[in-house]
């Protein structure tokens, strides 16, 4: 694996965190929430960096901190389902110092693909977050048939929020057999599948999703076709070994399109914790701290 280059994000992780400073387990007030996503737009890092996401109660506090001057991207996370959607964007894209850059939202499918259509600008997709229940094939092809994505969660504040790696690649079996973009949510900021020493949670990394989105893309239509097990993609996503990280890093330019093309993003309520886990495992290099000047010497 060749190293990276000095203060540059790979393709593979451009604009793959979205900035969820204010929700859950980080809970930031908003004042702080949106100067740090400042600071982290302005940093060597700001190409790993998506979208600030806002809750749709928090739109009217936020538009008073907004900076026409320097507009904040932002995405909305809709609650109260279908019928909230055209409140929520019409208020975000009234806002002068706001730009909108999508909308997730949980609910009955079909009438949030409705709002959607109604409400979102033609050049903009949002997120319908689905449930792993019975009905989820359903609604995921109901997805694939529009220009949105499907969203999942992959963790909380409980135990039980967090599936299983099955779960999860089974989601990512159903995606890629239709070709459907998706973006996860909640318990994802680290690069490995791990289990959190205080809370004995198991969470999933977003490399290992990385790396099984990548297995299901190549695997294609014949997924769905010949109903293949789902186990490789279960094992990739509980592997907890170093080789995972020597692997992405050799397939991070080259296959970084046809990943990404599916796995859009994560959300985390931390920016640093990826970056760090990137920087850790030689995925990502910090730039070269500036040289002293003879002055500056002691």
């Amino acid at each position: 694996m060749s190293a990276p280059e000095p203060g540059v994000i790979p393709p593979l992780f451009a604009g793959l965190v979205d900035d969820a400073a204010v929700f859950p387990p980080g809970n930031l007030p908003l004042p702080e929430a949106v100067a740090a996503h400042r600071r982290h737009r302005a940093a060597w890092y700001a190409d790993l960096v998506g979208p600030f996401l806002v809750g749709s109660g928090k739109i009217a506090e936020l538009t008073e901190l907004a900076d026409p001057a320097d507009p904040l991207r932002v995405a909305v996370v809709v609650a109260g389902g279908a019928e909230a959607v055209g409140p929520a964007l019409t208020a975000v894209l009234a806002a002068p110092g706001l730009v909108l850059a999508g909308a997730e939202t949980a609910g009955d499918t079909a009438a949030v693909i409705a709002a959607y259509h109604e409400f979102l600008p033609e050049d903009l997709s949002g997120a319908v977050e689905v449930a792993y229940d019975d009905d989820l094939e359903a609604n995921l092809e109901l997805i694939a048939a529009t220009r949105h994505r499907a969203k999942f969660r992959t963790g909380g504040v409980v135990a039980e929020a967090f599936p299983s790696p099955e779960a999860l690649g089974r989601f990512l079996w159903l995606c890629a057999a239709r070709s459907l973009p998706f973006k996860l949510t909640a318990g994802l900021h680290n690069a490995m599948h791990h289990t959190d020493p205080e809370t004995g949670f198991v969470h999933h990394g977003f490399l290992n999703v990385a790396e099984a989105t990548l297995a299901a893309r190549r695997q294609g239509p014949y997924l769905w076709e010949g109903g293949r097990e789902i186990g490789e993609f279960a094992a990739i996503l509980a592997d907890e070994s170093g080789r995972l990280a020597d692997r992405i890093g050799r397939a991070a330019a080259p296959e970084a399109p046809y990943t990404r093309e599916l796995f859009t993003g994560f959300g985390s309520c931390s920016i640093d914790e990826p970056l760090d886990d990137l920087v850790a495992l030689g995925l990502v290099a910090r730039p070269a701290a500036p040289a002293r000047t003879k002055e500056q010497h002691p």
